[in-house]
């Protein structure tokens, strides 16, 4: 696949290293202003650094969008020329709806929203998609590259924004727990290497079991739980101080920020 990425700052670097590592490419055109900030990818076989969108646009068939949403309008409007009924677009935009797309480009093209988080950088990204009417024959082709690079879900463009809380957000209050995680064994007597180890090696095991067996999370923590046990006495606890209530409320908070930040921009 001939995909250029427009705008490499962290995102954008995060998914040119997925491509690159799992060889989902045949030509890859990274864009930045200041092209020192992506020398890491420098001499990478078929991997291009360039200043201009332009010549990124006009050498690949997919275009992934990772720059700010200031930026955003501007780059449409210096692109839409020179584009061809074959380009695919994929915005990686937070709040940056299809439909503002589609009136500076028209409803023509290929639009697909993604949202994948930080995680697609080793191949573990959860990314939901979603698309404009057309973009519905070519989501396929998002599928098959972000898929490369962990999991991908398609939802309605209505649910994006939660989506943005779930999977992008996700990762820090994912990172938060297994902090926790690390405190705790590092009270229970483990140094922090080893703590850490055992919180990151043991989260990863429990989301396994449940991609794996697909159960739901109530039944594998009944297979650990025992009468009168340790786990259960654990939970309880956990409980009575508001752990599943704290997670609930701290991402509907993240859900009413991000939509007051949409109502601003509007």
């Amino acid at each position: 696949m001939k995909i250029a990425i427009i705008g490499t700052g962290n995102l954008g670097k995060s998914i040119a290293k997925g491509l690159i590592t799992n060889n989902a490419i045949t030509s890859l055109y990274l864009t930045k202003r200041n092209l020192d900030a992506i020398q890491e990818f420098d001499g990478y076989k078929n991997v291009y650094l360039t200043t201009d969108n332009l010549e990124a646009v006009k050498h690949s068939d997919i275009l992934i969008f990772a720059v700010q949403p200031a930026h955003f309008e501007h780059i449409l409007n210096d692109i839409k020329p020179h584009l061809t009924e074959n380009h695919v677009l994929i915005s990686t935009i937070t709040g940056y709806v299809i439909s503002k797309i589609e009136s500076q480009l028209g409803t023509d093209q290929f639009i697909i929203r993604a949202m994948p988080n930080t995680a697609i950088a080793v191949g573990k990204s959860m990314t939901c998609l979603c698309s404009n009417t057309k973009g519905e024959k070519r989501i396929k082709i998002a599928e098959a590259i972000f898929n490369r690079l962990g999991h991908t879900l398609a939802i309605p463009e209505s649910q994006m924004q939660a989506a943005t809380v779930v999977c992008a957000s996700g990762i820090a209050f994912w990172m938060r727990l297994i902090r926790a995680t690390t405190q705790a064994a590092i009270q229970l007597g483990f140094d922090a290497k080893e703590a850490q180890e055992l919180a990151m090696y043991t989260s990863e095991g429990a989301a396994n079991l449940l991609i794996t067996n697909g159960n739901h999370p109530e039944e594998e923590i009944d297979r650990v739980t025992t009468p009168k046990g340790c786990t259960i006495e654990g939970l309880n606890e956990m409980e009575h101080k508001g752990l599943s209530s704290s997670l609930i409320q701290g991402m509907v908070a993240s859900f009413q920020k991000i939509n007051n930040i949409k109502k601003e921009q509007i």
